[in-house]
């Protein structure tokens, strides 16, 4: 699993693991370094991505923490606010109890790294049936989408100029629930040109590897293993 679902919400396990950190660290001193500067630098490591819509970095629930940066801030802001020993100790203890959280939930919820790629064949929009497990050989790229997902569709064209410029990875855009004739349409619609889009009817994927929400990125070794599972943009 690599997430967490509240009612409608679906959270990924890293802003999970975060907001409860954040949350405990509140119950003692500020949490504004604890919340923002993490945010803030991982923005600045990718300040290209963010120019056409610098509002989306403010997007705390879709991840992105850089932990080092977050550490820096809580330490900048407690030297500011801190003026006791006292005060100090109460502040180590919260960002104590904050990291233990963070990391304990975050090991909790997350994907199982090395899983094995599943032995399912999804039909190709254009082209022969896909053993997903066949694709081992090449590092590969599973992006799981669909057309009226708002995020899904904001990544799509970055995904596919990569996936066009990249020989030495497969990708493979699996779509979730919809019929060809929708996809078909919003491909053409967005003028998207992209090859081996698959179908997944009944959500296949997402259920093998125990994943929730979408976009879901999935990158998997040459030898078809999971190395590693991003939910969002």
């Amino acid at each position: 699993m690599n997430a967490v679902a509240i009612g409608p919400f679906v959270f990924a396990s890293e802003q999970f693991a975060a907001l409860l950190g954040i949350f405990a660290f509140t119950i003692v001193t500020t949490i504004l370094a604890r919340r923002v500067d993490p945010i803030i630098g991982h923005v600045a490591l990718h300040w290209q991505s963010f120019m056409g819509e610098p509002l989306r970095a403010f997007a705390f629930w879709q991840g992105g923490f850089q932990p080092v940066a977050g550490l820096v801030g809580v330490l900048v802001v407690s030297a500011f606010f801190i003026r006791s020993l006292k005060a100090g100790l109460a502040a180590a203890a919260a960002f104590g109890l904050s990291l233990v959280i963070w990391v304990g939930v975050t090991q909790l919820t997350s994907a199982t790294l090395g899983q094995p790629a599943p032995t399912v064949t999804l039909h190709q929009m254009d082209g022969p049936p896909i053993a997903v497990s066949d694709v081992a050989g090449k590092p590969a790229v599973i992006n799981l989408w669909a057309s009226w997902c708002p995020p899904c569709r904001r990544e799509m064209p970055l995904l596919a100029e990569v996936a066009a410029s990249r020989d030495d990875v497969v990708f493979l855009f699996i779509n979730q629930g919809e019929g060809a004739d929708t996809i078909r349409s919003y491909l053409a619609k967005e003028n998207l040109k992209i090859d081996r889009v698959l179908l997944d009817p009944s959500m296949q994927i997402p259920r093998h590897y125990g994943s929730m929400g979408l976009p879901i990125t999935l990158f998997l070794r040459a030898d078809g293993t999971l190395a590693s599972m991003h939910m969002g943009e």
